[in-house]
């Protein structure tokens, strides 16, 4: 005689793997439609059409469009995170910090200034309104973290003698909006078009580094070069 199947018996990877495949599926075929139409303009029916799902299917894995949404600004916004701030190298030592904070300050632009970033920050814009949690979603994966981490960097960096730092929070906003505030500005106003090219921005990187660090920087890191003149 056979025995009965247990009901807390775990599903088959190959059930697992169809779950797994079927909703990354729908959340890629969501971030393409809600950042192509926006939130109103798209709904549930063409999301499943898009994933080649069933609706039923899309409502088992998220019990509403908001959800899905707010799925999409947590995916996005933690992939960027991570690709920023993961496996971050500590700072050699003897090493040039205004090139380590450079090539920091490079890599956050080159990640967060992306057409599909800037689309999605518009569209988190534009949906604040009524669905605050969403600003509050894309502020603590976005901003927040972002300054979190680099305090955490400026602290060890202040502790080796490196920066000269009273409040760690406080610098990595300034650090932060220095690289950050000019481009993005100009990008969420006058469209992905905007979006500096590689160069510009490392220019623009050393830049923010140079100033951050005659604030912040020991007299043996500062770097007195002068600020690069525009081109007519």
């Amino acid at each position: 005689m056979k025995k009965a199947a247990s009901a807390g018996k775990p599903r088959a990877p190959e059930e697992t793997s169809s779950s797994e495949r079927k909703h990354q599926a729908i959340v890629e075929a969501a971030k393409e439609l809600f950042l192509k139409g926006g939130y109103l303009g798209t709904n549930m029916d063409e999301i499943a059409a898009a994933s080649e799902v069933s609706k039923q299917t899309v409502y088992k894995h998220f019990a509403s469009k908001e959800a899905l949404f707010v799925e999409i600004v947590n995916s996005m916004t933690n992939t960027a995170g991570d690709t920023v701030h993961n496996q971050i190298p500590e700072l050699e030592e003897g090493g040039d910090v205004a090139s380590y904070l450079a090539d920091y300050a490079t890599r956050q632009l080159t990640v967060v200034l992306t057409p599909p970033i800037m689309q999605l920050r518009r569209l988190v814009i534009g949906e604040v309104g009524r669905f605050s949690e969403l600003g509050k979603v894309l502020y603590e994966r976005g901003p927040e973290r972002a300054i979190n981490m680099l305090a955490a960097l400026f602290e060890r960096l202040a502790e080796r003698g490196v920066l000269a730092i009273d409040d760690a929070n406080v610098a990595a906003s300034h650090f932060n909006w220095l690289v950050m505030s000019e481009p993005l500005n100009r990008i969420m106003l006058l469209g992905d078009e905007a979006i500096p090219k590689t160069a510009e921005l490392r220019r623009h990187a050393k830049e923010g580094v140079r100033v951050f660090l005659a604030a912040y920087g020991r007299e043996h890191t500062r770097r007195h070069t002068p600020p690069q003149r525009r081109r007519r």
